[in-house]
């Protein structure tokens, strides 16, 4: 891959050597040979250099993204070079989250190592591309609004949309040009999509505004004044004389008789304009739109309103961002629910719960992937691997994460600024907060060892910029990488690892995030490391955004893993149990007191959100082995015997789901979650008797066929009921083939034949 990095004026105190060097020691020769370094002003004087680079076969990396639109202009214009979507230009920005900080200043010498580790990561392939999910919008556009705000819309959509009004708000006259259909009533329910929205709703006025041609005559005949130019009856006026019905004539749009009956209709995209969202959820669906014109902002949101539906016409791709996979899943059995993460965290309402649905599909979850807005807290929560990440999976971030971190080592990065810490961030709101205090400090003359100036009102204060330690790597959204990644970014030679919120994210998944951070703190100490490795930075509502995330880094910085933990050697997979197996082995062999570990190490209970880890307790008093848990467990975790009476556990298997502590007749099972650490962690894999009892036996023939406490309490429980008193309860203990041959040799039975 060809690699253009620029100094930006000489603002990036960039040794092109070093440069060369670090690369060659964190990504290898190949990277090494195709790094261009020694630009210092390559979107202006040297723009020649990049068509130059852009001629050739070779992909094409370009170390500036505030230049990407001028960049990709000179590639098209460029001879020879293949077009873009042949071979497309990938941007990294090297200014704002390395070379632009007080340390990169002070000490030049230490940046290389980051920016290798940087470079190392955008130069890995494409991820493998994912399935797309298809909207089509035909421009049937639903207004929703009182009189007088849709008048002011009507214009501004009227010619490129197909719309239709709905009356919600107050009276207030109607336009008498029928430009558009009118509707009104009372909304009962708004569900859908871009391209599939639907509207039921239930009309209990006598005029149908869509009959209505607006020709006043009933305004006129009503005696009490009754109807105004909304077209709406008060009824408390009206006192029935029906002079209305007969001003009405031919047009037919006024029935007092008429029933309220429900009534639907589908549209593609919905602007509603009242002061309530009929849809009150963090993630909207795509295609609606809420402006709440009173509200102070309601002007520039009703024009960003307007520009989006405006270009909502015709067919839309995303990618679809989730694989469920049913089998693991552990939200429901036998009309049993247990696990329930996924469905309370989405901000969407996009998953739902199959455990009541009929027929085939009966069982699981549903998640619809129209309404899915890829920010990956569902597959962050679940305990189970059911639902994973797709883009891009696990397996390709964690790849990005290892790169980065062991490019950096490679590269010399420890000795030069200690071990890297893990900035992880969105691509929308936390990159802006990371490149608004790359900005931060970088401005100023002192940025040159002038004397710091008296900042003019309003400026941003001047900030040292993130530390050269700090490696960002940008995700989709902040809430799609959980508990095992992050682990394993420790493993892999992190000090810590920071998720930065920008603001943008729902109260859920902080919530979510914050108890995956604080169970992974409490395995890590209860371990025998100290400091606070995991930790969010949250920017909402924060005054000065710039100070509170510098703030955040440093404390990070300062707290990070100890001692340091061995760079571990395994890669990242897309199978979340097996991938949080990889990182327990690494981090049991090298705790730092593992002669001193307990057997077991409990782990925080959160509610709404299910430990990866935990055991079973049982009841031994209350249960009769009928074995109904192991029949709901999805994952294996409780197995039976099928050589004798026996309910067994293996520990590594358990999800923490609940479903067997549901689905227990006899109420004997409880969840407690916690680490087996007893044999090193090897008596988590291996089954373990829960409870077992001496079968009972055939008190005719003493063949085993049940449990001693399963019998007892079948005979104690019948004791009263009149089909079983006499030898027909001494049949209860007996086989099923000694019950037969008992019920048919018993002379004191009646038989049909004696009737």
């Amino acid at each position: 891959m060809k690699t253009l990095v620029c100094s930006c004026n000489d603002t990036l105190p960039i040794d092109p050597p070093a440069l060369r060097e670090a690369l060659r020691l964190a990504a290898g020769e190949d990277a090494a040979e195709g790094l261009s370094a020694g630009h210092r002003l390559l979107c202006r004087r040297e723009a020649g250099a990049f068509q130059q680079a852009a001629q050739g076969q070779d992909a094409l990396l370009v170390a500036c993204t505030q230049e990407a639109r001028l960049f990709s202009e000179l590639h098209a214009q460029t001879e020879g070079a293949p077009p873009l979507v042949e071979r497309p230009i990938r941007f990294l920005n090297l200014r704002e989250t390395a070379g632009w900080s007080a340390e990169a200043r002070e000490r030049p010498a230490a940046l290389p190592p980051k920016l290798a580790a940087l470079i190392a990561e955008a130069q890995r392939p494409d991820p493998p591309p994912v399935a797309q999910v298809s909207y089509r919008s035909a421009g049937r556009c639903l207004v929703i609004g009182a009189p007088a705000d849709l008048a002011g819309v009507l214009p501004l959509l009227g010619d490129a949309l197909d719309l239709t009004l709905f009356l919600d708000g107050p009276a207030a006259p109607l336009p008498q040009d029928r430009l558009v259909p009118v509707l009104g009533g009372r909304i009962e329910a708004l569900q859908g999509w871009l391209g599939a929205f639907t509207l039921r709703w239930r009309d209990e006025a006598p005029i149908d505004l869509d009959l209505c041609t607006r020709c006043n005559a009933c305004v006129s005949a009503c005696p009490e004044g009754a109807i105004g130019l909304d077209y709406r009856i008060d009824m408390t006026r009206c006192d029935r004389q029906r002079a209305c019905l007969s001003a009405c004539g031919v047009a037919g749009a006024i029935d007092f008789e008429r029933e309220a009956a429900p009534r639907e209709q589908g549209f593609d995209l919905v602007l509603d304009l009242g002061a309530r969202s009929l849809l009150d959820l963090h993630q909207p669906p795509q295609g609606y739109h809420h402006v709440p014109l009173r509200a102070a902002d309601g002007a520039a949101r009703l024009s960003a309103a307007v520009v989006a539906l405006r270009s909502a016409v015709g067919v839309f791709d995303k990618p679809k961002f989730f694989d469920y996979r049913v089998k693991l899943c552990a939200h429901s059995r036998n009309e049993r629910e247990g696990c329930r993460a996924c469905i309370d965290v989405c901000s969407a309402q996009a998953i739902q719960s199959r455990a009541t649905v009929e027929g085939p599909d009966r069982g699981g979850i549903r998640v619809e992937p129209h309404l899915c807005v890829g920010c990956g807290a569902c597959t962050t929560v679940c305990p189970s691997g059911a639902l994973s990440y797709r883009y891009p999976g696990p397996d390709e971030l964690g790849g990005r994460m290892r790169t980065l971190i062991g490019g950096y080592l490679k590269a010399g990065g420890e000795a030069a600024a200690g071990r890297p810490l893990l900035l992880l961030h969105s691509q929308q709101g936390g990159r802006q907060a990371i490149e608004a205090l790359g900005r931060a400090a970088q401005a100023g003359p002192q940025a040159f060892g002038g004397p710091a100036p008296s900042p003019r009102p309003g400026a941003t204060a001047r900030r040292r910029g993130l530390p050269l330690a700090v490696l960002p790597l940008a995700l989709w959204h902040s809430a799609s990488v959980g508990l095992e990644l992050w682990l394993s970014a420790l493993a892999w030679g992190a000090r810590g690892v920071v998720v930065l919120l920008s603001g943008e994210e729902a109260p859920d998944y902080r919530r979510a995030l914050a108890a995956q951070a604080a169970l992974g703190q409490a395995l890590l100490q209860g371990l025998g490391w100290s400091g606070t490795p995991l930790r969010l930075i949250d920017l909402a509502g924060a005054e000065a955004p710039e100070a509170e995330l510098e703030a955040g880094l440093h404390a990070a910085l300062a707290e990070g893993l100890r001692p340091a933990l061995a760079p571990a050697v395994f890669a990242a997979g897309s199978d979340k149990r097996a991938q949080l197996e990889l990182v327990l082995d690494h981090l049991l062999a090298h705790a730092p007191q593992a002669a001193a570990l307990p057997a077991a190490l409990p782990l925080p209970s959160v509610p709404g959100s299910a430990s990866p880890w935990g055991a079973v307790a049982i009841d031994t008093g209350r249960c009769t082995l009928c074995m109904a848990c192991v029949g709901a467990c999805p994952a294996s975790a409780l197995v039976d015997n099928p050589e004798r009476p026996e309910l067994r556990f293996i520990e590594k298997n358990c999800v923490q789901c609940g479903l067997c502590v549901g689905t227990c007749p006899e109420q004997a099972l409880a969840l407690q979650p916690r680490l087996l650490l007893a044999e090193a962690g090897r008596a988590r894999r291996e089954p373990r008797v829960l409870h077992a009892q001496e079968p009972f036996r055939c008190v005719r023939c003493s063949k085993p066929f049940g449990t001693l406490k399963a019998i007892e309490n079948m005979v104690a429980k019948l004791a009263g009921h009149a089909a079983f008193q006499g030898a027909a309860a001494e049949r209860l203990k007996m086989c099923g083939d000694c019950r037969v041959v008992d019920l048919y040799s018993d002379p004191r039975e009646v038989r049909i034949t004696d009737l």
